[in-house]
């Protein structure tokens, strides 16, 4: 009896751990699926812009299996027949920031015109073209539809609005508001709900919308856009805001945490859409043109979210909101929605400084000058003031090393064996804390200058207020500027020759060949000589070759005024004599200097040193 119960106990275990196993895997296959899916409409999608699938089949279905896609005659309610069937219009919504062409088919923007910005041919700025774009909605009714599929009708149209309907049954539809607010780059855009809860599947609770776009190419250097441009996304729990694919051919990346807004940035513009709920899963994805795409596009970007419904209400609203508009810091931050952290200004010291202290100076000047070379040239002038007193330290801690070069050559003298150079260095260092010379006073102030370098090598490329200006021979300096156009590319350095890139190089070898000939030949290591001053002012030309003319006009104007400064320094406010013969009392001085810790250290090792000698000797 035990045995027989023990028996059923077991088949029964069995039984629910084959019913556990079925349904994990179910589960796991419709997630497949559900992936399959994804990947299948954005790659239906990208072969559409590539002209490989005609382009009036831009379609979301294409990501259901081909048994499942619906013929326009097998929708089962007559209107969405009908909605299938219908002729497509286009409705414009305009204000004085932005016109909006929005399509009647899947009720998306069909193009969208940026006005008061043009592209670098100086043609008309459509951020979204015609027929290069995709905007879905993936519902579960009696049968899965796509809305991309379905021509909407007008309801409501005013200067500012428009409604657009998708009628499901009599007392059943989807209305689809726009609206656009006076001077505003923000499109308000609600997916409102009425009567759905008895068409949509009361199983499943949400719906799926995908966004495709070919952002279009804007900007003269290829390479510079491509390096400033990719997906952006902000999460709805806190505000930090990631990017995807900058720099890489292509990227994909899925999310499980909610999102409040992702965006296809360019370099200069971008395409958000914002959700008040959030998006609480989906995938994001994005793939650069190579150069010279024949349609001029920059890259393929794309999302597939969930947006979480309310099938068992009668009457809901999802509240979304599209931005089209220039990376503009101040109009991005007016928003209040992060949008300003798309431009790539650095990490947190370096955004700081980008933020709250270039951003702000380089927008007062700009009210009361027009030239923005001229901004630039004041603009460096006071980051070097501002710095001027690292700079003094910096000389002066060169200048005292360089006059105790006779010491030091004195001390090489006293010791010239190697088995002398623990001596030697005691001797250098005594020197040097006798005189009051600290070894590192050179050094430091450069390296507390590096957060402004790098903050305003951040600032330039991403600062849409230098766009499309104009200085001296340079026509955007935004831009890398040409002088001569090879019609060839040489590797690493382009088709062109930058004449800023050019001086800016010329100018760093200056400033270096000058800052070596200051160094004494204790401080320099075998080879620092060339590397300083002729390999890294080579490689700086070959970099900035293809990058904005500004930054290269920037390193330009900095090294100017440092050789300037060391100059002045040097003629009017450094006696060399005299601090050689006050580090010369010093050094002389009979009074025993204090020991650091370090110093300290050096000796202990010295001392281990001449024992672990004298051992050896007595073992011989």
């Amino acid at each position: 009896m035990k045995e027989n119960r023990s028996s059923l106990v077991g088949f029964a275990l069995i039984g629910v751990i084959l019913l556990l196993f079925s349904w994990y895997n179910t589960k796991q296959f419709e997630k497949r699926q559900q992936e399959a899916m994804v990947r299948d409409s954005l790659a239906t999608a990208a072969a559409i812009q590539r002209g490989e699938i005609p382009a009036d089949t831009l379609s979301a279905e294409d990501a259901l299996p081909a048994e499942e896609q619906p013929e326009a005659e097998e929708y089962r309610q007559h209107y969405l027949q009908e909605a299938s069937r219908a002729e497509t219009d286009y409705y414009t919504l305009e204000n004085d920031k932005v016109r909006v062409r929005i399509s009647s088919k899947g009720a998306q923007p069909y193009e969208v015109l940026v006005k008061d910005y043009f592209t670098y041919d100086s043609a008309a700025l459509f951020l979204v073209r015609p027929d290069k774009s995709l905007f879905d909605l993936e519902l579960n009714t009696d049968q899965w539809l796509n809305t991309s599929d379905l021509h909407f009708r007008p309801t409501e149209q005013t200067d500012s609005t428009l409604t657009l309907r998708l009628q499901f049954e009599d007392h059943s539809w989807i209305d689809a508001v726009y609206s656009l607010a006076a001077d505003s780059y923000m499109l308000g855009y609600q997916l409102h709900f009425v009567g759905m809860d008895q068409v949509l599947d009361r199983h499943t609770a949400q719906m799926t919308l995908k966004w495709v776009l070919d952002v279009p190419r804007l900007e003269k250097g290829y390479q510079n856009e491509r390096n400033y441009s990719g997906v952006a996304y902000k999460y709805l729990a806190n505000n930090e805001v990631k990017t995807l694919g900058k720099r890489r051919d292509t990227a994909e990346e899925s999310f499980s945490s909610s999102l409040r807004w992702i965006g296809f940035q360019q370099q200069f513009f971008s395409a958000i859409l914002v959700s008040e709920n959030g998006f609480p899963a989906g995938k994001l994805v994005n793939r650069f043109y190579p150069e010279g795409q024949e349609d001029g596009s920059l890259m393929q970007s794309g999302a597939e979210m969930a947006v979480a419904l309310d099938s068992r209400n009668a009457d809901f609203t999802i509240p979304l909101q599209f931005y089209f508009g220039p990376n503009h810091f101040y109009t991005l931050k007016s928003y209040d929605e992060g949008f300003e952290k798309i431009i790539p200004l650095g990490g947190r010291v370096i955004g700081t400084i980008s933020r709250y202290i270039i951003i702000p100076t380089f927008n007062w000047m700009s009210r009361f000058i027009r030239s923005y070379g001229l901004i630039i040239l004041l603009l460096t002038i006071m980051i070097k003031l501002v710095i001027s007193p690292l700079t003094w330290k910096s000389y002066s801690s060169s200048a005292k090393m360089r006059v105790l070069k006779p010491e030091i050559d004195k001390i090489n003298e006293k010791y010239p064996k190697q088995e002398d150079a623990m001596k030697k260095q005691q001797a250098t260092m005594d020197l040097y804390k006798r005189a009051g010379v600290s070894m590192w006073g050179g050094c430091l102030p450069i390296l507390l200058q590096f957060p402004i370098l790098w903050a305003m090598f951040r600032f330039f490329p991403a600062s849409i207020e230098l766009r499309q200006q104009g200085f001296l021979w340079c026509h955007d300096l935004s831009a890398y500027d040409s002088i001569l156009d090879f019609g060839f590319k040489i590797p690493l350095y382009g088709d062109h020759m930058s004449l800023f890139a050019l001086l800016m190089g010329v100018s760093m070898w200056g400033y270096s060949k000058m800052t070596m000939s200051q160094q004494p030949s204790t401080q320099t290591m075998p080879g620092m000589e060339f590397m300083q001053v002729w390999l890294m002012p080579i490689m700086m030309v070959f970099i900035c070759n293809n990058l904005s003319a500004g930054l290269s006009y920037y390193y330009l104007l900095s090294n100017i005024i440092t050789i300037g400064q060391n100059w002045a320094i040097r003629k009017w406010f450094v006696d060399e004599d005299k601090i050689y013969e006050n580090l010369k009392k010093k050094a002389n001085s009979k009074e025993p200097p204090k020991k650091s810790k370090f110093r300290q250290r050096l000796d202990e090792a010295y001392k281990a040193q001449q024992e672990q000698l004298k051992q050896q000797n007595k073992r011989r």
